[in-house]
């Protein structure tokens, strides 16, 4: 399947209250895969995509399709990977959605003539052609939400993150999203308490509690590991892993599986390390 698009190796992240937020995460992802993060607050999850981009800056390493995330490479990976927050006012300032759309683009210095034909195909994949003119303050929810995806599709990126998509969402809006996401060809990445979303959508399903990858399953297997979304629960299994007992979690699936294509070949391997507390 090619070069992977995502490999994080002993990623760890300490918050200036010092507050660790990942000890020592390491993840790959193959071209193609739809991957859902799950966990209770406070996992870790928003922090991890925050470092897919260089937002936040850990200890470890991030290699974005063979590029390793450095102060000389962050420019071109935050092209390669789009990333939409969970609240989309946080993404929308312009005085129209096409404007909005074109802001990626724009300043990437790009001809006029693709400036435009980016954003109209963005807006195209999400169904907003119609709103193009419209202000984005003026949008429900879900029209917001698919505008934001819009905004970093137009910049061509070949992965997308992002941090609680289905969040507020009524039925309607959340289906469409559901969608959207299982039709995109990018290489995805989801932080999400949706666990239906997860199942509909993603591949593979990495389960985060305090800081840590403690799972990595086929999303049908979630249900059978739901205790780990609950803090004290998650922190007596990751206690009990630091202190030497057997995983209770499964296997780590090894990347490049895609729906439709052959099975997962799989490992046994829950994440090392000995420090365990509370995490931002």
């Amino acid at each position: 399947m090619g070069q992977e698009h995502v490999v994080v190796e002993n990623l760890r992240f300490t918050y200036p209250d010092g507050q660790q937020a990942l000890r020592g995460v390491s993840f790959r992802v193959a071209p193609g895969e739809k991957v859902g993060l799950v966990g209770h607050n406070g996992a870790g999850k928003s922090t991890l995509l925050l470092q897919l981009i260089g937002i936040l800056r850990g200890q470890g390493s991030v290699r974005i399709a063979g590029l390793d995330l450095d102060d000389r490479t962050v420019r071109r990976i935050r092209s390669q990977v789009g990333l939409v927050f969970q609240d989309p006012n946080d993404q929308l300032f312009s005085p129209t959605v096409f404007d909005d759309v074109a802001f990626g683009p724009l300043h990437m210095g790009l001809p006029v003539d693709e400036i435009v034909s980016r954003a109209e195909a963005a807006l195209a994949c999400v169904g907003m052609s119609d709103y193009a003119d419209r202000m984005p303050h003026h949008l429900s929810l879900g029209e917001k939400k698919r505008v934001a995806i819009a905004t970093v599709l137009s910049m061509d990126p070949i992965i997308l993150a992002l941090d609680e998509p289905s969040a507020g969402l009524d039925p309607q809006g959340r289906r469409d999203l559901i969608a959207l996401l299982r039709r995109l060809p990018q290489t995805i990445l989801v932080a999400s308490h949706d666990l239906d979303l997860v199942r509909q959508v993603c591949d593979r399903a990495i389960v985060m509690a305090v800081g840590r990858i403690v799972a990595d399953l086929l999303p049908d297997e979630l249900p059978e590991h739901e205790a780990l979304l609950y803090p004290q629960d998650a922190s007596r299994e990751v206690s009990a892993l630091a202190q030497g007992a057997a995983p209770s979690l499964g296997a780590t699936r090894q990347p490049g599986h895609v729906r439709g294509s052959i099975s997962y070949s799989t490992r046994a391997k829950v994440g090392g390390g000995t420090d365990v507390g509370e995490t931002a």
